[in-house]
């Protein structure tokens, strides 16, 4: 009897094997050119991202680039199945992913996907558009981008959107979808317009993000930016500076936003984040070199609050994002106040965690396993030290960003 162990080398990454593309025009099918894989695959085929059973196989996932219909299909050498004379199968692997999709959304027969090409030319964005962008390559060549504001009123969009969002799956960590029943949502999508071979304009669907807007007393809100995903083909293009940029402009200009806050933001995200906020801070009076090198100030929280519905907490790294920016490292008394004002900040929970076990010590309360858990000064100072670089070297990629 046949044992899987005999088959280790039918074991296949899914990484390698899980093809995408997004399809404009029927001879994209075969342009090998438009392929992109996943960036995951642990939240469809486990922790091991493997898929087993297959040789030389091809996992097919199409989007049609427009209204993102979509095709699963594989394509296979040889099969466990047959080599094995039925003992042992293969992995479903289209009914495996098809579990992660919704209901009724995709196709496994390629040539009615292909059918939906030929209405591909009539797909209209979503909502209201609420900026465009050109971005121009070094060849001189230009691209067209527009983005878009819709709500969950219109049910033809959320359909879309189910389809839209299913790409999180392989390419955010730890994702889920969100519940578009909540009215709270707020979805901003960026869309690429562009000419077909017959000179028609049409539209690609790029990348999308979603703000939860969170109720704020007596009759305020607080948007929170949830999810971000920039497709890959569309990737280094400047698209999700845009997009952040847009969603800010978007809430800025209402009266009853409190604050703009992020949703567990991503290391990359947060450098985004960082970028866009000192740009925009850099044009307020309180983020001038003269008044940034006076120190830290419940000004610059209130101006960067009332014009650009910054948090207290971006506002101090924006602060100190910029107060690196006008400082002259060269300069070594410049340079050590610097580095001494981000440390206090960075040291501020561990001093506090000595000064209530200090308290509690008063109160005759035992605290030797929680003093056994913090570091002792010299471990913390090399902490600290550790701490510190990492984040004057995110600063100073982000400045060189600011100065590019």
């Amino acid at each position: 009897m046949a044992q899987i162990q005999e088959y280790q080398d039918l074991v296949l990454d899914a990484l390698e094997t899980v093809e995408f593309k997004l399809i404009r025009d029927k001879t994209d099918i075969n342009n090998d050119a438009l392929i992109f894989h996943p960036a995951m695959a642990h939240q469809i085929f486990g922790e091991s991202e493997t898929i087993f059973g297959y040789q030389g196989l091809h996992v097919r996932v199409l989007y049609t680039a427009g209204p993102l219909h979509i095709y699963l299909g594989i394509e296979y050498e040889k099969r466990v199945n047959e080599i094995s004379g039925g003992e042992i199968k293969a992995d479903d692997v289209v009914a495996t992913i098809a579990q992660s999709l919704p209901d009724g959304c995709y196709f496994i027969n390629l040539d009615e996907f292909l059918k939906t090409l030929d209405k591909a030319d009539k797909f209209q964005p979503f909502g209201e558009k609420l900026s465009e962008y050109t971005q121009r390559g070094d060849d001189g060549s230009e691209r067209h981008f527009e983005i878009y504001q819709c709500d969950y009123k219109m049910s033809s969009f959320l359909k879309f959107f189910a389809r839209l969002q299913t790409f999180i799956l392989w390419f955010v960590d730890a994702a889920s979808y969100i519940d578009t029943d909540d009215a709270q949502w707020c979805y901003f999508v960026c869309y690429e317009k562009y000419k077909n071979k017959d000179g028609q304009l049409q539209y690609a669907t790029a990348g999308y993000t979603t703000v939860y807007e969170y109720y704020a007393y007596p009759q305020n809100k607080r948007p929170r930016i949830s999810q971000m995903l920039i497709l890959a083909p569309f990737q280094k293009l400047g698209l999700a500076t845009q997009l952040v940029e847009t969603i800010y402009k978007f809430y800025q200009s209402q009266s009853n936003v409190v604050d703009i806050t992020v949703e567990d933001p991503s290391e990359d995200f947060q450098r985004l984040r960082n970028f866009v906020d000192a740009k925009l801070c850099m044009q307020l009076k309180c983020f001038k070199r003269d008044e940034i090198i006076k120190g830290f100030n419940k000004e610059m929280v209130r101006e960067a609050r009332e014009a650009l519905k910054l948090n207290p907490r971006q506002v101090r790294k924006v602060y100190e994002l910029l107060r690196l920016y006008y400082t002259n490292v060269n300069n070594e008394k410049e340079y050590r106040a610097y580095r001494l004002e981000v440390k206090k900040r960075l040291n501020a929970v561990y001093y506090k965690q000595l000064k209530d076990l200090q308290k509690m010590e008063r109160y005759k309360i035992d605290t030797e396993m929680m003093r056994a858990r913090l570091p002792n000064m010299k471990q913390r100072i090399e902490q600290l030290q550790e701490e510190y670089e990492l984040i004057e070297q995110d600063y100073k990629n982000t400045i060189n960003k600011l100065r590019a």
